[in-house]
């Protein structure tokens, strides 16, 4: 930024440094003009100072206004008070907001209706009911309790807070309304999820009130059931303008409850369709796994913005198309024209773990490093979960044990990447660890430590950590702990115990429970056990291949070959296909995938040639 602009104007002239203000961007261009303003004695001239704290409290550097506030003592100038007050309420730092109200208190400054709703409005971004209360009692008190705009302002941080019938209470008592009080509280009800109380106030209202804000209030609500869909539909059709916000909470609407030929509908009558109407579409037909609609929707799209990326990578990984969703990550950087966010970084990392592919999740890793993205949320959590399914658990602790902050997230996705690989004893460690650091053990960190208990046949470990999990941790178990439970205990041969469990249970054992116990009386020919698990199992309509399989193999290892029979016409009759074992190798980028007796691949006759001349040497 040049300083000595308009070099025809005497040095202290305050018309250039005005003109400066606005063209300030970084803190180098804030500490040139501070040092210009001590320098040519213009820190002294009120007018500079006032615009200064005028123009900064609306823009980034804050900082720099409240320091000028602070430092210069506008305690009588109410304008400079609300303006340092919305910047705080309305930006990252709220709870500042109601620090300098109650300053302005104490230095006798009058509030007016602008600082009460600029410090309820930080009371409801931070759900500080207790603050806002003394807020009311205030206004109340003040010359200004019936003020309509006040009034507002109450109602909204009620139902922000969650207390819609003290917003109602305040609603009711309001001697005057406008459009704004009618609005307020129909939202707040649908927001709470009191739709008949909404459309009662609703149907109150008159129609010279209602406006496009009423409406779409009322049809968010409604959408939200298969019941209210209908209702929706009928107030959409009757009104007589609509909006983009109209359109896509319809069409959310269907989305949501599956019904996407309405949804496909309405999306073709709409004359103007923003990127919400695109990502709706998208991600409806993307969750019914029609992704290959959810693709010509997207290709269709003349402009994108990384929503609509993100949104269709999701819909790849959801569908088990990871591979799509990597090929989509590199055309959306070879466009060049956007940067992937945090979700299009964790999306394309999950995509990686899936299909394993570690030299995606290195590159990945690689642009996390270059453009220096924190690794304290979900970001994080991915790459930790990445390199563990792709069988790097050093690389995994490595990221893990780098980390500036950790939340119970990353605690979670280190302990259950130690139990995929087996490592039991790491994960104990760190487990207790996380307990001495006081971070709180949530019901996936157990489902994650019982895993590896299991896997590395830590017994009383795992018996100990369900112990604490309710005595000393409170967390209620959950029927996927009790099936680590039976698994832990059938493993080690300890099948008694394991259907004890199973029968003890304060809820219903479902059938991966059943499985767990059956899978573990065929390794250990528990022939007697296993019968009751497979019942079970049967009772229940299970479809899952795996059940009549281990049955079948049970009765199998005891030679009831006739049982055998019988459970494969069972499968037959119930349309049960055993869905065939795979494994699959990455060579050069690419991923080849096998099951037995494969005979698609292009180089076939290659790979069984190479195989019979294995098996020919090893004779």
């Amino acid at each position: 930024m040049l300083t000595y602009a308009h070099a025809n104007q005497p040095w202290n002239s305050t018309l250039p440094t005005l003109l400066l203000l606005d063209k300030c961007k970084t803190q180098k261009d804030l500490n040139q003009i501070h040092a210009r303003i001590i320098t040519n004695g213009l820190i002294k001239n009120k007018s500079i100072r006032k615009q200064i704290i005028i123009t900064f409290s609306s823009s980034s550097q804050i900082q720099f206004a409240h320091y000028f506030f602070s430092q210069f003592h506008y305690k009588f100038d109410l304008f400079l008070w609300n303006s340092i007050i919305k910047s705080f309420s309305h930006g990252h730092n709220p709870k500042h907001a109601i620090s300098l109200f109650s300053l302005m208190l104490i230095n006798s400054v009058c509030p007016d209706k602008f600082s009460f709703s600029l410090v309820l409005k930080a009371c409801s971004r931070l759900s500080s009911y207790k603050d806002g209360l003394q807020i009311h009692c205030l206004i109340g008190k003040s010359e200004l309790r019936y003020d309509v705009f006040l009034q507002n302002s109450l109602i909204c941080f009620y139902c922000r807070c969650g207390f819609v019938e003290l917003a109602r209470r305040v609603f009711d008592r309001m001697p005057e309304r406008d459009s704004v009080s009618w609005n307020s509280i129909i939202d707040g009800y649908v927001k709470n999820g009191n739709i008949n109380a909404a459309h009662e106030l609703f149907g109150l209202m008159n129609s010279k009130d209602k406006n496009l804000i009423t409406w779409n209030s009322m049809i968010s609500g409604y959408v939200q059931s298969v019941e209210g869909l209908e209702i929706a539909r009928a107030m959409f059709d009757q009104m007589v303008e609509r909006d983009l916000v109209s359109w896509n909470s319809m069409i959310d609407g269907y989305v949501k409850h599956g019904k996407l030929e309405a949804a496909l509908y309405l999306f073709d009558r709409m004359t103007v369709r923003d990127v919400v109407t695109w990502a709706n579409l998208i991600k409806g037909y993307a969750k019914i796994g029609r992704v290959n609609i959810a693709r010509r929707l997207f290709d269709n799209m003349n402009e994108r913005d990384v929503i609509i990326w993100n949104v269709m990578m999701a819909g790849y990984v959801e569908n088990g198309h990871c591979l799509e969703a990597l090929k989509l990550f590199h055309k959306m950087q070879s466009e060049g024209n956007l940067a992937p966010d945090h979700a299009t970084l964790v999306t394309a990392l999950s995509a990686a773990a899936e299909v394993g592919r570690i030299n995606e999740g290195l590159l990945i890793h690689g642009y996390i490093e270059r453009n220096k993205l924190p690794l304290d949320g979900n970001l994080g959590v991915a790459l930790i979960d990445m390199y563990s399914k792709c069988g790097s658990i050093k690389s995994a602790m490595w990221v893990f044990k780098n980390l500036k902050r950790r939340s119970v997230d990353h605690w979670n996705a280190i302990i259950v990447g130690l139990a995929i690989h087996g490592l039991g004893e790491l994960a104990l460690g760190l487990f207790f660890e996380m307990g001495m650091l006081s971070f709180k053990p949530d019901d996936i960190t157990f489902i994650g430590i019982l895993n590896a208990c299991s896997h590395s046949g830590l017994v009383k470990e795992g018996l100990l950590c369900f112990e604490l999990m309710e005595r000393v941790y409170n967390v209620k178990p959950k029927v996927q702990h009790y099936g680590c439970m039976v698994d832990i205990l059938g493993r080690a041969g300890y099948l008694e115990e394991a259907r004890k469990v199973i029968e003890e249970m304060p809820i219903e054992a479902n059938d991966v429970v059943w499985r767990a116990l059956l899978s573990a009386c065929k390794n250990h020919l528990n022939f007697d056990i296993g019968q009751q698990a497979a019942k079970h199992l049967i009772e229940l309509g299970s479809f899952d291949s795996s059940s009549y399989v281990l049955l079948s193999n049970l009765y199998a290892g005891v030679g009831l070959w006739g049982d055998v029979r019988k459970v494969r016409m069972m499968m037959k009759e119930r349309e049960v296909r055993k869905i065939p074992g795979c494994s699959w190798i990455e060579l050069n980028g690419v991923v080849h995938e096998f099951v037995v007796g494969d005979k698609p691949h292009p180089e076939a006759k290659e790979i069984y040639f190479m195989l019979d001349k294995m098996c020919a040497f090893k004779l």
